[in-house]
């Protein structure tokens, strides 16, 4: 699922936004009773649109719209709008096949609509969020800074059902990417129809997934998803409706649930106190990490120095008990992470072991006062000062949130107690303001995180890159950034060997303590026992009730 988190998005409420599961009836005979095939489900916000071009996510709308394949169990590609593939040799021509699809307007999918739909999301115009995701196929960035025209993208159709497309390098996780709805397709007689109307309502789009969107006005509190019956594998969605209502508070959310009126709902910390026993609760990972940003390039020569230096940055690393952090002050059921990088997101190619295992490095995200007070010591003693005053930024938009305000505050108390003359101070505000100060450098720690987009290590490791655009504290080690380089080109077609450069880069960047990691989200449910069959992947497309039932 998932984009840059601008901070800590809605760890305690959980990710509302991503509150989406389904349920359908288990026979292949269809029930006669409607009600009966009806999921109930709850959402933070309106969708802020249904143009996947223009996305900035698609925990939702990856149901509605399909690419050649989709996420399955285990974030695997499954069967999609491609009926068959094939990889060169040198991992760098993909040869696709539709399958005989249709629009949810009966028009045909043609190899055409995708060349058009990624023409479309890379052209600058349209300001794709996600247009970064393209990188590595021919000419992509190219055309997304203005450099080259739409038409020279690497995306060809020779005929109606091929579709061919063209990297400037192998791209290791390039099938799991093409599950993404982003690299779907449009129906460009539909855009220009609508104009600038496209994907402004419901009625203003087709869809190519299980469902289709009808009553979203682009404002409304409420909207459904509803069985598309031109799909072409209809036959396994047992669901016919989903019903989605916003709602504001997690208390407000657990009544509609005892009401009969929400079929699945997030739980705040003390509600799962209170629940955590009961036959339905339910918890479910997420490849969201929230971590320490550092600004190495920070306006006050004493704070840089302090930030540049490695003691002190394990020192900050040491001082947290990430045990007592994820337990007691969250009490969300999040997880004390190993690295940067997320559990569950992938596993060797050869071993079958988590990324997340391997990157681990002992002394750098343990809990050790003692360890913790020898490296402050020696780097206070380096850059020539006995004490430190800092501030650290972060996004808190709402009171029915204090996960920011709670962690910001442990933070705090633990330095003071561990770490002699250490003085943090709090600064915690709106999102929107927290991420234009981060873009402008305008902080001296950022309370920050990140969800993965796909399920390869990469998706993490590329954020510590030099420059990187969501590297906003301009960390930079030349050694990692060559690691990372012969992963995506010299390694890039050898699965064993970029792995390889991937656990040595990020053991590397985990022994520097570039950004310091605190907690792995894991969101917590109540969730009806008759809901059989969702499919919940922790990266991506993370929700799939293709196949869900209510038995």
């Amino acid at each position: 699922m998932r984009q840059f988190k601008s901070a800590l998005l809605l760890v305690v409420a959980g990710a509302l936004m991503l509150t989406l599961a389904a349920c359908g009836k288990s026979s292949t005979k269809q029930s006669s009773s409607t009600k009966n095939q009806t999921l109930n489900l709850s959402t933070t916000a309106p969708l802020d649109t249904i143009d996947i071009s223009k996305s900035s996510g698609y925990g939702q709308t990856g149901n509605v719209f399909e690419s050649f394949y989709r996420l399955g169990r285990k974030g695997k590609p499954t069967a999609g709008l491609a009926k068959s593939s094939h990889v060169s040799k040198d991992g760098k021509t993909w040869t696709f096949t539709l399958r005989n699809a249709k629009w949810s307007n009966g028009d045909k999918i043609t190899a055409q609509d995708f060349v058009y739909s990624w023409r479309r999301t890379l052209n600058p115009k349209t300001k794709s969020t996600y247009a970064y995701l393209f990188s590595g196929i021919k000419n992509a960035d190219a055309v997304n800074t203005g450099k080259k025209s739409p038409n020279s993208v690497g995306i060809s159709a020779p005929d109606s059902k091929t579709v061919v497309i063209k990297l400037n390098k192998p791209i290791a996780y390039f099938k799991v990417l093409m599950s993404y709805p982003l690299f779907g397709p449009q129906n460009q007689k539909v855009v220009d129809k609508y104009g600038k109307k496209y994907g402004t309502k419901s009625q203003y789009m087709v869809y190519s997934g299980p469902f289709k969107i009808q009553n979203w006005n682009g404002t409304g509190n409420k909207w459904q998803f509803v069985k598309n019956n031109q799909y072409w594998d209809k036959r396994v969605v047992k669901l016919q409706k989903i019903n989605y209502t916003v709602v504001g508070s997690p208390t407000t959310g657990l009544e509609l649930y005892q009401q009969g009126k929400l079929d699945l709902t997030p739980l705040s910390n003390q509600q799962i106190k209170n629940y955590q026993n009961s036959s339905q609760f339910k918890q479910y990972p997420y490849s969201f990490v929230g971590y320490l940003q550092y600004n190495f390039k920070d306006s006050n020569r004493i704070k840089r120095e302090a930030f540049n230096n490695k003691n002190i940055r394990l020192a900050m690393s040491l001082a947290i008990d990430r045990s007592v952090l994820t337990k007691k002050v969250m009490g969300n059921g999040s997880n004390t992470p190993k690295g940067f990088v997320a559990s569950g997101l992938a596993n060797d190619p050869k071993t079958g072991e988590d990324f997340a295992k391997q990157q681990y490095v002992k002394g750098t995200v343990d809990y050790n006062t003692k360890l913790a007070k020898q490296y402050w010591e020696k780097g206070l003693k380096q850059i020539g000062q006995k004490k430190l005053t800092v501030s650290i930024m972060g996004a808190n938009d709402s009171s029915d949130d204090p996960a920011t305000s709670a962690i910001t505050q442990y933070l705090k108390a633990q330095y003071a107690k561990v770490l002699p003359g250490f003085d943090l101070q709090i600064r915690n505000i709106p999102s929107q303001n927290a991420q234009q100060n981060a873009l402008k450098g305008d902080f001296d720690i950022y309370l920050s995180g990140w969800g993965g987009d796909f399920n390869d290590p990469i998706t993490f490791l590329q954020i510590p890159q030099t420059n990187t655009s969501y590297n906003y504290g301009k960390y930079s080690n030349a050694k990692y950034d060559a690691l990372i380089k012969r992963a995506q080109n010299q390694d890039a077609n050898n699965a064993d060997k970029r792995w390889q450069d991937l656990v040595q880069a990020i053991r590397l960047f985990n022994s520097d303590q570039g950004m310091t990691p605190l907690y792995q989200q894991v969101t917590s449910y109540l969730q009806r026992s008759s809901l059989k069959d969702v499919i919940h992947n922790t990266a991506g497309t993370q929700w799939s009730y293709k196949y869900a039932y209510k038995k």
